[in-house]
């Protein structure tokens, strides 16, 4: 009984998300009252109790996660108002006639450089759009986009998923992020041959591609390991995706010339203006990371702790960076650059705020998640479920602990929403198993991007951006294969890794 009623808020959403087609904002919003009559009434948590651990729950919602997402949606929006956006695009389709290397360096290195950026769709919905606009098979297309996204969505949004993950259960974030980048190195690795095999119809296409495929892959992976393990979880997919997108690039702008063929046509000031605010915040969250440690230390400085007590349910603590914070660092980068390419004081505002307007249901559904997980995790819940799982798997656990990151991924279509959801069951299985939290953390956040491939929503945002509305079914019937897969590989690394 304990268990079934720890676990009906995941039910409810569940079921309003995939069953009643609920909006997801009213879907989350309902899942935070659900669980608070849970914890109310069993669990006997108190109503004020509640009423704390929700509030927790929203402030960590609101700083720094929700910042972060409207900074680099803003970042997003600014360079579609100034048609920066526009240059970008040409400068990326007009580098080869090779369309396999095309695909790479849009849907690949392009695509997780959005994914890093904003997230939130971006990274499926812009690729697909632009590589449907020059011709290639629109179903195909989305599916190797989506396909492709998986890996990169632990990373997005700044490292948000991650970060979100390490600071609600208290890991280490450094940790967690190394673990990260080795549980998906084969994925990650594997991602540009199964993207050329998705559009190229079948694998005859890798043995022409072969080569291109395995550049792709190494200058994206290892720079993200890199970052992954040495610098934090806010860098990698951005620092991959853009050595990644400067080798194909290059390499596609070699073999044109070779061959005589078309030249980009806009000019380097052009150019340099419409990275101009990618590059800022590429240069911005380098040099104030824990590499460059007096300006870390020296932002780290501003900050402020507050202390939650739930009695005899234990305390918990919510620590705000203010200067340290991301977000702004990259509303700044975005301000910067909006002006280098042009935009006034009274636009830039005016984007900013239309962001945020824009964004008030996705605001409302992550203040929601994290509502519910912190009354869940306090209240016991969370540990319940956890303690039933853990007895029906015993040590095998570690190899479905991607499996239930994918669930989270799927009904929530979000990396972050599954990081809360499920990071409380992942790091109480692993105290439970004498296994390092970090790595089954890693493994939760994995599978979310796993999920997210055929979430319904991630799915109805690749379809609306390539033309293919109403044809969701099939998009999904051709990726669950890939996830079946992605997930069988995920939970082979992962408890391979958790016996080492």
């Amino acid at each position: 009984m304990e268990f079934l009623l720890s676990i009906l808020p995941i039910l409810w959403l569940i079921i309003a998300l995939c069953v009643l087609k609920m909006a997801g904002w009213k879907a989350c919003g309902l899942t935070a009252l659900v669980a608070a009559v849970v914890a109310l009434s069993y669990f006997k948590f108190g109503f004020l109790n509640t009423v704390k651990a929700a509030g927790m729950g929203i402030l960590n919602a609101l700083w720094p996660i929700c910042i972060v997402i409207i900074a680099a949606l803003f970042v997003y929006n600014l360079t579609l108002e100034t048609k920066a956006m526009e240059d970008i695009k040409k400068m990326l389709s007009s580098v080869s006639s090779d369309k396999m290397l095309i695909l790479l360096i849009i849907g690949f290195a392009f695509g997780n450089f959005m994914e890093g950026m904003a997230g939130f769709g971006t990274a499926v919905a812009i690729p697909a759009g632009i590589l449907v606009a020059m011709g290639y098979d629109p179903i195909a297309t989305v599916v190797a986009c989506l396909v492709a996204n998986s890996t990169p969505t632990a990373f997005g949004s700044v490292g948000v998923p991650t970060t979100t993950l390490a600071g609600s259960f208290n890991m280490d974030a450094k940790a967690l992020s190394a673990d990260l980048v080795n549980i998906q190195a084969v994925l990650t690795f594997l991602a540009p041959f199964v993207m050329v095999a998705i559009v190229g119809g079948g694998i005859k296409a890798l043995k022409k591609s072969f080569g291109i495929c395995l550049l792709a892959s190494l200058s994206f992976a290892v720079p993200q390991y890199i970052a992954g393990r040495f610098i934090g979880p806010e860098l990698p997919d951005i620092l991959g995706s853009v050595i990644c997108l400067i080798v194909l690039v290059l390499v596609g702008i070699s073999m044109e010339k070779k061959k005589g063929g078309k030249k980009i046509e806009i000019t380097g000031s052009k150019a340099l203006a419409a990275w101009c605010p990618f590059i800022l915040i590429f240069i911005f969250l380098l040099f104030t990371s824990s590499l460059v440690a007096p300006v870390s230390n020296f932002l780290g400085q501003f900050k402020s702790l507050m202390t939650f007590d739930f009695g005899k349910f234990g305390k918990g603590q919510l620590g705000f960076a203010w200067l340290g914070a991301p977000g702004l660092k990259i509303i700044l980068a975005g301000v910067i650059g909006g002006f280098v390419q042009g935009a006034s004081f009274k636009k830039i505002v005016k984007v900013f705020f239309r962001t945020i307007k824009e964004n008030v249901k996705t605001i409302f559904t992550i203040c929601s998640v994290l509502a519910t997980a912190q009354i869940m995790g306090y209240s016991g819940m969370i540990a319940a479920i956890a303690t039933i799982l853990v007895k029906v798997a015993g040590n095998f656990y570690p190899a479905i602990a991607p499996l239930v990151g994918t669930i989270g991924g799927f009904v929530t279509g979000s990396g972050t929403s599954t990081a809360v959801l499920f990071g409380g069951i992942q790091a109480k299985a692993a105290s439970t198993l004498g296994i390092n939290e970090t790595w089954l953390g890693a493994a939760n956040n994995l599978g979310g991007g796993i999920g997210k491939m055929i979430s319904p929503q991630g799915i109805a945002i690749g379809c609306a951006a390539s033309g293919l509305g109403g044809q969701e079914s099939k998009v999904m019937n051709k990726t669950i294969p890939y996830a079946i897969a992605y997930v069988i590989i995920a939970g082979i690394v992962s408890m391979i890794g958790a016996s080492l």
